[in-house]
C-alpha cells in the first residue's frame, strides 16, 4: 500500500516539532493515531525515520531525505489550491479562442478590453479558416470560436453578439462609384475578387445572388479578405468583405463601398462552442463578457 498525504503531513508535523505529542495537538488527533500512521510510513518506506533522543524525536537519515520531499510535496499542493481558488474567483486562468481571419480586424480591441479586467487570464489565439474553425470546436480542440453562423449537423452552438454587414467594396477610379442608384442587375457582368470556397463569406454572397435570380461571376479567388482589398485596389474587380475590414481603406480613401440595392448583406459575428460544453471560470467569463459588452466597444465603420 502507498503512502498517503495524510501521513506525510503528519510526519513532517512530528518532525517540525520533535514530538508525537506535540503533534497530536496540532493537529487534533490522539497520540496513538499520530504513532499509527508514522509506523505504517515506516512499514512502506523499510526503515525507521525517527529515533528516540531524551524525551524527544530525531530524524534519522531516511527521515531527513524523506522530509525534504514531505515538505516539497506540501508545498505544490498549496500552490495547487491557490491556483483552484483564484480559478474560481476568476483570477487567472486560460482561455484558447479559435477565431475567422475576418475577425482579426475588431477581436483583439475585446481581447484587450477583457484582459483589463482579468490580467492573469492566459490567452492563446488560433486564426484560420471556416472548415478549420468547426473542426477546432467539434474536436474540442479550442474552447470556442468567433465566426459567423456555424453549420448544421455538428452539435454546435452559436450565439450571435454583433452585426456582421456585408458590402460591395471598389477601387475610387471604378466606373460604378458615380452611379446612382445602382441595381444589382448592374453588379451582373462585373468581375468579383471572392474568397476560397468553403469560407463563410463566399457561401453567404453565393446565396444572395442566387435568391436574387443572379449569378456571382468569380474573377480571382483569395483566401484572406487582406488579399481581396489589394486585389480590388489594383482594379482587378470588386470584392464583398465585411464593412469591419476596410475602416482604414475608408479613412485613407482606398477604397470606396458602393451603394447596391438590397445591401448590405445582413449576417452575425456567434461564439461558438460544443454543445453541452462546460467551460471553466475564464472561457465562461470571457463568453459573457462578449455577448454583454463587445458591440458597445466597437463601432462598425462609417462609409456614408
Amino acid at each position: 500500500m502507498a503512502f498517503t498525504f495524510k501521513q506525510l503531513k503528519i510526519f513532517a508535523t512530528v518532525a517540525e516539532h520533535q514530538s508525537y505529542t506535540i503533534a497530536a495537538k496540532v493537529l487534533f488527533l490522539t497520540q496513538p493515531a499520530i504513532s499509527m500512521q508514522v509506523k505504517q510510513l515506516e512499514e512502506f518506506v523499510g526503515m525507521p525515520l525517527f529515533e528516540r533522543v531524551g524525551k524527544q524525536v530525531a530524524l534519522t537519515e531516511a527521515g531527513k531525505e524523506l522530509l525534504r520531499y514531505a515538505e516539497s510535496i506540501e508545498q505544490q499542493v498549496n500552490e495547487a489550491k491557490l491556483m483552484l481558488d483564484e480559478l474560481k474567483g476568476v483570477e487567472r486562468g486560460k482561455l484558447h479562442l479559435t477565431m475567422a481571419s475576418t475577425a482579426n480586424y475588431f477581436a483583439p480591441q475585446i481581447i484587450a478590453a477583457f484582459k483589463h479586467k482579468h490580467p492573469r487570464a492566459e490567452i492563446t489565439l488560433d486564426v484560420t479558416n471556416r472548415s478549420g474553425l468547426v473542426e477546432a470546436v467539434e474536436n474540442n480542440h479550442t474552447d470556442m470560436a468567433i465566426m459567423g453562423k456555424p453549420p448544421a449537423g455538428h452539435h454546435l452552438k452559436g450565439i450571435p453578439f454583433m452585426d456582421n454587414p456585408l458590402v460591395v467594396i471598389a477601387a475610387p477610379s471604378h466606373p460604378l462609384v458615380h452611379q446612382q442608384p445602382i441595381l444589382l442587375q448592374d453588379l451582373a457582368g462585373e468581375p468579383f475578387i471572392v474568397r476560397e470556397s468553403a469560407s463563410g463569406t463566399r457561401i453567404a454572397v453565393e446565396r444572395f445572388f442566387e435568391q436574387h435570380g443572379l449569378e456571382l461571376i468569380a474573377g480571382m479567388e483569395m483566401n484572406r479578405s487582406e488579399a481581396i482589398k489589394q486585389a480590388v485596389m489594383a482594379e482587378l474587380g470588386l470584392g464583398i468583405v465585411s464593412l469591419h475590414t476596410i475602416e482604414m481603406e475608408l479613412t485613407l480613401k482606398r477604397l470606396v463601398v458602393l451603394e447596391v440595392e438590397d445591401f448590405p448583406i445582413r449576417r452575425q459575428w456567434h461564439i461558438v462552442y460544443r454543445e453541452g460544453k462546460r467551460f471553466a471560470a475564464i472561457p465562461e467569463a470571457f463568453k459573457s463578457f462578449v455577448l454583454e459588452q463587445a458591440e458597445s466597444l466597437l463601432n462598425i465603420p462609417d462609409y456614408s
